[in-house]
């Protein structure tokens, strides 16, 4: 009378075992994936730094170069000449902390040559009432001096441009094609970080050294494994114990 009993515990042993089998294959590769992804981010970070510091031992291209069709190549590169503001656009880019206070980094559209270029003129305090924006002054014309960058995007879920009656604007990303469509300018796919300007200067090209990257690749590639020996020691228990 007791077979049906211990067929169906059978039945459910192995079941088990094989959800068991589903969940650890599963978690072994998630986290292998993770540590994968965060190897390849370090190797993204590395040729981006290697880029720009092979361009900051050249001198500063004319903002001529800007026209060139690879505008990709340029990532990293300093700029050298006179850029013009088109008034009245200001964008103001949100939750920029510097030294441990709020503000914006302020964006403004140049006339580069026969250009349109975003720079990012560095960052400015916020009001205490955060509907009450900054007022910026910003000079009609730039020397430039800084950095081009054209990678990396930001992401961004939601709204980006704040519904204004007129400038400044302010916004949550700094998207070029973006600014471009709601403002009716062509904008080239780019920004320059202004390293000299009336506001204060603190781009810095990678956020997360390389180093970091390793170091979580690591984490993630020694959690894969610590999964597979777990699952291995409580297979080696129950089979003790069956």
């Amino acid at each position: 009378m007791t077979q049906p009993t211990d067929l169906s515990a059978s039945s459910a042993a192995k079941s088990w075992q094989y959800f068991a089998v589903l969940i650890t294959v599963a978690a072994f590769l998630l986290l292998s994936k993770l540590a994968w992804w965060q190897w390849q981010r370090a190797e993204e970070k590395t040729q981006q730094l290697q880029q720009i510091a092979r361009w900051q031992q050249q001198d500063g291209l004319p903002v001529a170069q800007l026209q060139v069709t690879n505008l990709s190549a340029l990532d990293g590169a300093p700029l050298q000449g006179q850029v013009r503001w088109l008034s009245p656009y200001i964008w103001l880019l949100d939750n920029q902390i510097v030294n441990g206070r709020v503000g914006y980094d302020v964006v403004v559209p140049v006339q580069a040559q026969d250009s349109l270029l975003l720079l990012n003129l560095g960052w400015t305090a916020g009001r205490a009432e955060r509907a009450d924006l900054p007022e910026v002054v910003i000079p009609e014309v730039f020397e430039l001096h800084g950095v081009l960058r054209t990678e990396p995007r930001p992401f961004l879920l939601g709204q980006n441009i704040e519904s204004a009656a007129g400038y400044p604007q302010r916004i949550q990303a700094v998207l070029p094609q973006q600014l471009a469509e709601a403002s009716g300018l062509q904008l080239l796919d780019a920004v320059f970080y202004q390293q000299q300007s009336d506001f204060v200067p603190h781009y810095q090209p990678v956020i997360l050294p390389p180093e970091k990257h390793r170091a979580y690749a690591l984490q993630w590639a020694l959690l894969a494994v610590a999964v597979v020996f777990v699952a291995l020691a409580v297979r080696y228990q129950r089979s003790h114990h069956e």
